[in-house]
């Protein structure tokens, strides 16, 4: 009976270091990750003692033993095996974590290239592309077909480690109903080692959504809607015959050339945002840290950030609001802007403007006469207003504790007791808009711009004197 005990404590022993060592080469040799195998496969670990336990019971009645008996030193085998597997997890465990918390840094970035088989779809099929890491470039086909290509991204320790994690990494184009949907699979999508650049061409007119936690996007020449949802990383989007929206998180967004409305919300980065062309309005909602640029938007700017709310009728000339700046030229419509803390500069609106700004200067100037009422009111900070000199209007300006100083003849200021000063006044004999200025703490300035004097004519040139002939030296041959 002793010598089948033994027999069969000393093959589960065997065993157990067996496999363990099996574990450990195939780790070392990047075959297979010990992290993940205890995360899915730990019950094995006990299937695995409770059958050679099971075989040693059997053989030990076969050989008239009773075996199968648990023993002090295995169980102490057992642990001592699981706390070497388990320090090896730990170990890679610290390693990626690393990795993740200094971006990435650790170890060396690999790629392999990725290729999907073209999928073909239904006319106008909204396609969703979804990714957790990795950029995306988007661009118009004219066949029926989904095109994907790329990269898959690994950063690890080795080359073959590299390899084994990019093995089974793929993308999948899977169909929902007339929706078609375009995302990476054969991974775990919050490894932060892993990551997937898309290249994906999609028929003209299907509608497309963008989705990433981290990686840039750039669309061009679709001509159907599209939408961005970034959370960590720059958008590109242009040519578009169709609306867009960007949700941003983190990161800078260029548009251009959108025949259709544009509508950015969230949160930017340091460069900003900037929008050219678009036939439709632009709308910007959120707290962006850089400035916000547009031109030439059609149907209008409105901008609403934690200091500014703006909207413009008619942007055909340009539009830039900083932290601590806002110009605004060539609005072709009507202005309304309320803000604090931001030095206004507007420039030839085309109807009515309402300004209301506190602690930072406020400029408005005009090159030919206003086409609608003015009403400019401030605090803490002055207000500069230029007119051409034929212009007409009517005008009242109050301001707390300042001086008004106007560089028309006909308007003259009054000035209290308690430092307060008042104009009123009209200019010109025609009908014309009606001018509100009011500020506390802070001059009130009227310009008044020169015309434009027209050159005089240039006085034709004198007619040029004839040049005599020369006179040609008598011969001095004999």
């Amino acid at each position: 009976m002793a010598s089948t005990q033994t027999r069969g404590s000393g093959l589960f022993s065997g065993l157990v270091l067996l496999t363990v060592g099996i574990l450990l080469l195939l780790h070392n040799y990047h075959r297979l990750d010990l992290s993940e195998f205890f995360t899915h496969w730990w019950p094995l670990l006990i299937i695995f003692w409770g059958a050679v336990k099971l075989y040693e019971r059997t053989a030990g009645r076969r050989f008239g033993g009773s075996g199968g008996a648990i023993t002090g030193g295995e169980v102490f085998l057992v642990i001592g095996m699981l706390a070497l597997l388990g320090a090896v997890v730990a170990v890679d465990i610290t390693k990626n974590k690393v990795s993740q918390a200094f971006g990435g840094f650790s170890g060396d970035k690999y790629d392999f290239h990725l290729d999907v088989e073209p999928k073909t779809i239904t006319a106008k099929a909204p396609v969703l592309i979804r990714t957790t890491q990795g950029d995306i470039n988007v661009r118009a086909s004219d066949d029926a077909e989904l095109h994907v290509s790329g990269k898959k991204n690994v950063r690890t320790w080795s080359e073959t480690e590299a390899g084994r994690v990019a093995q089974p990494i793929g993308v999948e184009i899977s169909q929902s109903g007339n929706a078609y949907d375009v995302h990476p699979s054969g991974f775990d999508p919050s490894n932060g080692r892993i990551s997937i650049d898309m290249e994906v061409e999609v028929p003209k007119r299907s509608p497309l959504s963008v989705k990433t936690d981290m990686g840039d996007v750039t669309i061009s020449d679709m001509a159907s809607a599209v939408s961005v949802f970034d959370k960590q990383g720059d958008a590109e989007v242009h040519g578009i015959d169709g609306d867009v929206s960007l949700e941003m998180r983190k990161g800078d967004a260029k548009v251009e050339d959108i025949k259709g409305d544009v509508k950015i919300s969230g949160k930017g980065g340091e460069m900003g945002i900037e929008v050219n062309n678009a036939t439709g309005s632009l709308t910007v909602d959120g707290d962006f840290y850089g400035s916000i640029r547009a031109a030439h938007v059609s149907k209008g700017v409105r901008l609403a950030t934690a200091k500014t709310t703006l909207t413009v009728t008619s942007l055909d000339g340009h539009l830039e609001a900083g932290s601590g700046s806002l110009e605004l030229v060539d609005a072709h419509g009507n202005v309304d802007l309320r803000t604090r803390d931001v030095e206004v500069d507007v420039e030839n609106p085309g109807g009515k403007v309402n300004i209301d700004n506190r602690n930072a200067q406020t400029a408005l100037r005009f090159s030919s006469a206003p086409k609608g009422d003015v009403q400019i009111t401030n605090s803490s900070a002055g207000i500069s207003l230029t007119l051409p000199g034929s212009t007409n209007f009517e005008i009242q300006a109050d301001c707390r504790n300042c001086d008004i100083e106007s560089e028309f003849s006909s308007l003259s200021n009054t000035k209290s007791e308690s430092g307060d000063s008042h104009l009123a006044g009209k200019v010109g004999s025609g009908k014309g808009p009606k001018i509100l200025l009011k500020t506390s703490y802070g001059n009130i300035e009227l310009h008044r711009s020169a015309a434009a004097i027209p050159a005089p004519p240039r006085m034709p040139a004198p007619p040029a004197a004839p040049v005599p002939p020369h006179e040609i030296p008598p011969s001095t041959e004999q």
